[in-house]
């Protein structure tokens, strides 16, 4: 199934997709955009091009696992994302994703000033890779 992956920020929003059979989560784009109404326009034309039938939305949960101010702002924006796209969507744990990001962008060999146009998809692929992986693994 195609799954389209969120990585919900107040400046950018990082969005990443996978092929059919769940193998690979690629990014495909940053948006740059605070207000959330316009936000999920542009999230909608992405939705349009690539017809996922799943959208996993990242849950910044604190380290110790509780839930705080920002997560619950990124819920109520995956519902909000759920009554205009009418496609199910699951919040999935995003601990640690942009840290995973930032050094595999340094890994791939991009100076810490690029990393700021590209971390949020980046952030965005390991969401979706590990919501991917968990289901293969029967979680």
């Amino acid at each position: 199934m195609v799954i389209l992956g969120v990585d919900y920020g107040d400046v950018r929003t990082g969005i990443s997709v996978c092929d059919k059979s769940e193998m690979l989560a690629v990014p495909v784009a940053v948006i740059k955009e605070n207000y959330e109404p316009k936000l999920i326009d542009k999230i909608l034309n992405i939705v349009s091009e690539k017809k996922p039938e799943l959208i996993v939305v990242g849950l910044p949960k604190n380290m110790d696992g509780s839930l705080g101010f920002r997560a619950e702002s990124c819920t109520q924006f995956a519902e909000h994302l759920n009554e205009k796209t009418g496609i199910e969507t699951v919040m999935w744990d995003e601990r640690l994703t942009s840290v995973i990001a930032h050094r595999q962008l340094h890994f791939a060999g991009k100076k810490e000033k690029q990393h700021k146009d590209k971390v949020d998809a980046a952030a965005a692929v390991e969401i979706l890779q590990s919501f991917m992986d968990s289901r293969k693994a029967g979680r």
